[in-house]
């Protein structure tokens, strides 16, 4: 489990070797390791869940890291003997049914010499830890997500979010008991 500090350090000796060896690579990063960066939580997490690449045109997903991009980060990952997969390609899937409208002009940009991480708006993560919560019922996603300490405004605008990648009828019930830890319930338009 890395900590903030942890992170830095390894973001910085992979922005460095990247520079080393002529490379810069612009990426989107969701999960926990963006939201300690971020400082929106303290807890220690495992690893950066990489889901797009920066190009001309916005986000395009990434399903596999660049190998220039593997490499130095097993390296890095030898030397600060960090886990293996402590960059790793995350839940890309969430860019294949569109991003959050608006993720563009909320990230929050971090530059560690060759490494550029695009770190999501707070609104953003609140879409991906609910959609998380519903998916998977893991803890440490209603953790992040009452961290995050959304108003029943943002969690209606995150489950719309949420419905769009996920329309069957057995993700809202999963979607309603996350929401009513926080005193609300979706309902589908159609319903």
């Amino acid at each position: 489990m890395l900590d903030l500090a942890r992170f830095d350090e390894a973001l910085a000796t992979l922005g460095e070797v990247l520079l080393e060896r002529g490379h810069r690579c612009e990426l989107l990063v969701v999960g926990g390791g963006s939201l300690l960066l971020l400082g929106l939580i303290a807890r220690p997490t495992a690893d950066i869940d990489v889901i797009g690449a920066v190009t001309p045109t916005g986000y395009a997903k990434l399903d596999v890291l660049p190998v220039y991009l593997t490499e130095a980060a097993q390296e890095v990952a030898v030397a600060l003997g960090l886990g293996p997969a402590w960059l790793n390609v995350g839940p890309a899937g969430l860019v294949d049914f569109g991003l959050p409208p608006g993720l563009e002009d909320r990230v929050e940009v971090r530059t560690y010499g060759g490494l550029v991480l695009h770190l999501p708006g707070r609104l953003d993560l609140i879409c991906f830890k609910l959609y998380a919560a519903a998916d998977l019922g893991d803890g440490k996603h209603v953790q992040d997500l009452e961290s995050l300490a959304p108003t029943v405004d943002e969690l209606q605008w995150a489950a719309r979010w949420t419905r769009t990648h996920d329309p069957s009828p057995g993700f809202l019930p999963g979607l309603n008991r996350v929401l009513e830890r926080f005193g609300t319930e979706f309902h589908d338009a159609a319903s």
